[in-house]
Formats: C-alpha cells, structure tokens, sequence
C-alpha cells in the first residue's frame, strides 16, 4: 500500500511538473472589420442594401497569435499542383468548390494534364436530386445549399462533368456566385408542392431547372476540347479520365463503431450516406500524414470557427486555454461533436505540408471570404494554414483516392 501511495505522490508530481512547464496561449477580444466577404463579394451581388447605424462594434474573442512564430508563408510548405484559389461567391457551395479543386489535382497527378472543371455544372444537378428525393420522402428529406465532398463523385458518376469554360454559371457579367435568391425561389417552391401534395416528379424537377436555367444557365451536353467532340461523360471518362469509384471517405467519430461503413450524421448528408470508412483518430491521423508524403492531396472537412483560428494570420491552432495538444483525443473529439462546438461548417482542399518543430502543418486551398483577408496579390490569398493538431481536434474527415489509405481499406470487411 506505501508504494501505491508513493507512486501516486509520484504520478501526481510529474503531472503537476508538466502543466507547470506547459506553454500557455494567451486571447484577447477584438473589433470586427469588414474583410474581402463585405468589400468585394457582397458589393458585387449587391446584398448589402443599407449600412450598418449601430455604433457599436462587434467584438469577439480569439487567440492573441501575435509574436507567434508562424509557417503562414506557401513557399515553407511541399506541395502538390493545384489551380490557383478562387472564390465560391456568396453561395453554399465549398464543398464542390473544394472537392472539384481535388479532382482537378488527381487529374494532374494521374495524367499530367492542368484543367479547370465546372463547379457550377455539379451544382446543378445536385439540386435536381435534392429536389427528386424531396418528391419521393415527400417533403421529408433537406433541401439546403450545403452538401458533402461525397456528392461530387456521385454527381460525376451519373452526369458527368464540364469544362469551367464551358459552364461559369455567372450571367450578366456577375463576377461572383450568388445563389441566395435562386435558392429562395426553390425552396418556396417546394413548400408549395408539399403544402399542396403535387407529388409530379416530372413537373417538379421541370419547374427545378427551369428556375436554375434563368439564374446560372442552361448546362452543357455536348463541347469541343482539343479540337474533339465530348459529352459530359466522355469528358469525364476519355479526357478527364477519373473514376467515381476510386475515390473514398474516411471519417473518425466515436458515436459510430470504428472499422465499419457508417453514415455520417450531419444534415448536409442529405441522402444518408453510409459509405464512410470509420476509424479510430490515430489511424485517420496517420492515413493523413502518409499521404501527403506519398503525394496526394484530399478534400477535408470539419469547423472553422474556433477561439485559435484567426484570420488575420490565417492559421487555425488549438490553444492551451482550449485543451493541451497531449489530452487531444477520440473522445475529445466526439464531446465537441456531440455538444455541437465541432460543426460540419467547411470544406476545403489540402494540397501541402510542412513540419516545424516536430510537428505537421498543413497547406489548405479555400473558396471562402474568410482566407481573402489578406492583400490580393500576395501568394498566400486564399489558403489557410492548418496545425495538425487542429486538424485532429476538427477536422472530421476527408475524400482521397484509395491507393493512399488501401492499408486502411483492407481492414474493412
């Protein structure tokens, strides 16, 4: 019993040793400004109508990441071809924006050929099949802007894919996505149609396009490439040469069993999904690690909007006043997701990485305001750069090809 005793007293004085040494981030609150969202994004699609009269600033609270020795420049990161950043406009749209940024990478890495596929065009037809599932769960089923990385390969696989050139879904000379009214006249839509019980699959998704058609245009079904004639299928199957199936989600939360094919539950898995390969945090943090060194990039997502990511650095990090880096874990992880602090927010493409004092960061192309923030001309506009241990705490999965993660794949039966 005196040596328990005794080892205990030890236990318990080293612990106290290492939160004593541990190094503590510090916060501070400060005025919010408006950033490239309100001073370029909304000024083109004309949302704001009035200024704003409160006198008041609105201030919210971060971590105080100045003095900081940060890795927020691209050139310290390895990374792999990627188109420049552009801008998903005033629309809900990241996760294509992010994902089609991946596709138009495996591309370039399968095949050496740089090309700018449609975002627009997937879009578009992921909004007729909300709309046919609306039909048939009779209203029960979401309809929302939002959707999953997933999507896109399912999108692909029954409708192919576009050039960007021949598809923009920007009239009028619009210089951003703005798909805040179009999304209104949908939705009124399909209240009507439930209100009132016109289950008409044909008429609805007749009435869906139609409204899609006058605010981004009509989709392609046949262009020329190099001279040579492709439907949006051959594209994608002959030019583009990418297989849907090749591609997967890997997931890591706890409230599902880990080594199983489980849904995720969020509303922006709309269909119900259940193809994401679920496992424990380690793992999906070692799949991560090995393969952005074995070249490959992925689209992830998770939250970004924590206490420790901060835009004006534009670094997302886990300060020691949220949870020490050492107490990261699975169930950490799952208490932010269950009590709703970790939100299916964004997604976004990891291309880079770079390792500074024993631990990753990560290089993240983005579609949002929020990486605009800085001066449009420098490099580093629309990237964020990732701590590793943000990505472990926030991170809640990511789409990649199935030769980076087959060792993983293979313990699933």
């Amino acid at each position: 019993m005196k040596r328990i005793i005794s080892i205990s007293l030890a236990l318990l004085f080293v612990s106290s040793f290492v939160f004593a040494q541990q190094k503590k981030d510090k916060s501070k609150f400060t005025e919010y400004e408006p950033g490239y969202y309100q001073n370029s994004i909304l000024k083109d699609v004309r949302a704001v109508k009035k200024k704003m009269t409160s006198k008041e600033k609105y201030k919210h609270f971060q971590m105080d990441q100045s003095g900081l020795d940060l890795p927020n420049k691209i050139d310290l990161y390895k990374k792999q071809w990627a188109n420049p950043s552009i801008s998903q406009g005033n629309a809900g749209t990241c996760w294509c924006f992010s994902t089609t940024s991946f596709y138009e990478s495996e591309v370039y890495r399968l095949s050496k050929k740089k090309v700018k596929i449609s975002e627009i065009y997937t879009v578009y037809w992921e909004y007729v099949e909300k709309a046919r599932r609306f039909v048939t769960e009779r209203g029960n089923s979401v309809f929302s802007q939002g959707s999953e990385g997933n999507a896109v390969a399912r999108m692909f696989k029954k409708y192919g894919a576009v050039p960007q050139s021949e598809y923009t879904g920007l009239l009028l000379g619009r210089k951003f996505h703005s798909h805040a009214d179009m999304y209104k006249e949908m939705n009124k839509y399909l209240k009507s149609v439930k209100k009132t019980n016109a289950w008409n699959e044909e008429l609805v998704l007749s009435t869906i396009k139609d409204i899609m058609n006058h605010y981004i245009g009509v989709p392609p079904t046949e262009f020329k490439v190099e001279g040579k004639t492709y439907t949006p299928k051959t594209y994608l199957k002959d030019y583009l040469k990418i297989n849907p199936d090749d591609y997967v989600e890997i997931l890591s939360y706890e409230q599902e069993p880990f080594w199983k094919q489980v849904e995720y539950k969020v509303e922006d898995n709309w269909w119900h999904s259940k193809e994401y390969y679920n496992i424990p945090l380690d793992d999906y943090m070692k799949a991560i690690k090995k393969a952005v060194r074995d070249g490959y990039t992925m689209s992830i997502g998770g939250d970004v909007s924590e206490a420790g990511f901060v835009r004006s650095t534009n670094c997302a990090i886990i300060p020691s006043f949220d949870i020490p880096s050492e107490y990261i874990n699975d169930d950490a992880r799952q208490f932010r997701f269950s009590n709703k602090t970790t939100t299916d927010d964004h997604g976004m493409h990891l291309i880079g990485y770079m390792q500074k004092d024993g631990k990753d960061w990560y290089l993240i192309k983005d579609s949002s305001s929020g990486s605009r923030n800085n001066d449009e001309k420098a490099p580093e506009f629309g990237y964020y750069f990732f701590h590793e241990d943000y990505v472990k705490l926030k991170m809640m999965g990511f789409t990649i090809h199935k030769d980076a993660v087959k060792n993983i794949l293979k313990k699933f039966k």
